[in-house]
């Protein structure tokens, strides 16, 4: 039975407390940010940025139709999240549409190689790893500003050229008039952002070994599209807890990923029983957090310039359950390129 158009009443239940829980940390966050004081200050930078975590693994939820019985709900809910999550520059369509060619094609599809980039500016590729070595996601930082300007990097993104504009000067403006009268609250709303991008690409590090394959705007088809038995044997899954449920709520569940792309349109709240049903309580093939964070940690530089990590004789589910493996980096369901 659905309720206010939600798919089922359990769903309008957790999606509802989801989206109360972005709506109050986003806002108050921002009007805690405004009202000062260093204790008050520290509280409401981690609440917006953990609201904006919650926001993008909601716009992932909106892109797959899982909170909705309307697709065209999904889509506007999709729409207003991404200027939550600051991805708004391109269209949700294009964000949406990107991240179904991941699942449809069994590959990480994209238009922007980054490492190649980095490969021939090494100097420029230094700076990121400077940055980097400070845990500061200017990998993701680049995407951000290709993100910000996309209509006038991409070609095929051309015709979105006014609406781009648009957006850059609204949120410009909004950003240099917070900066201007609240310098300090402008500094929270940037770190926050950076914890929110810190965290997306943790999660989403070790969860394939596909490769990025730059052939988003060709007419190609991709050698293992529709390959489900290919799609799992190259899908990881890194829940933040195996004993404390709750802990994984923070990101939405999305650690249980080889239970996501088992079934895509299983929503975040039934993934953890998805999970045992796929996997009983087998942990073969989890990535646990300890290997996780060691990887993350050890090869924060490498992973800019992908520098393999691989040994000969050892596959990388081996190799990623001891941290050994550097993963992919800035390779977001928040980029449409």
């Amino acid at each position: 039975m659905s309720v206010y158009g939600f798919k089922d009443s359990t769903g309008a239940i957790y999606n509802g407390l989801a989206l109360l829980y972005v709506a109050a940390g986003y806002l108050l966050g921002l009007a805690a940010l405004l009202h000062g004081g260093v204790l008050l200050s520290v509280v409401a930078t981690l609440w917006l940025g953990h609201a904006m975590i919650i926001a993008a693994y909601l716009l992932h939820e909106c892109g797959h139709n899982t909170i909705f019985r309307k697709n065209i709900h999904n889509a506007r809910l999709g729409s207003l999240l991404t200027w939550v999550t600051g991805s708004c520059y391109g269209t949700y369509e294009d964000i949406r549409v990107k991240h179904f060619r991941h699942h449809i094609d069994s590959a990480d599809v994209m238009w922007f190689e980054s490492r190649k980039f980095f490969n021939t500016h090494p100097r420029f590729a230094r700076l990121v790893q400077l940055l980097e070595w400070f845990y500061i996601p200017a990998h993701d930082l680049v995407m951000h500003f290709i993100m910000v300007f996309c209509s006038y990097i991409i070609p095929a993104r051309r015709s979105q050229r006014l609406r781009n504009t648009v957006v850059i000067v609204v949120r410009g403006a909004l950003f240099a008039a917070l900066a201007w009268f609240f310098p300090w609250a402008a500094l929270g709303y940037v770190i926050a952002y950076l914890l929110m991008m810190t965290v997306l690409r943790f999660m989403d590090a070790l969860q394939h070994d596909y490769g990025g394959v730059p052939v988003l705007f060709e007419d190609v088809v991709m050698p293992h599209r529709g390959d489900r038995i290919f799609e799992q044997a190259h899908t990881f899954s890194n829940p933040l807890s195996l004993r404390h449920d709750w802990l994984n709520l923070l990101v939405l569940n999305f650690g249980y990923h080889n239970a996501h792309h088992a079934q895509p349109i299983t929503p975040w709240f039934r993934l953890p029983a998805l999970h045992r049903q796929l996997n009983g309580e087998s942990t073969e093939r989890l990535i646990l957090f300890g290997a996780s964070w060691k990887s993350f940690h050890r090869y924060r530089l490498s992973r800019v310039v992908g520098e393999s990590t691989s040994e000969e004789g050892e596959n990388y589910l081996e190799l990623a359950c001891r941290g050994d493996v550097s993963g992919g980096n800035a390779v977001s369901f928040l980029t449409s390129f």
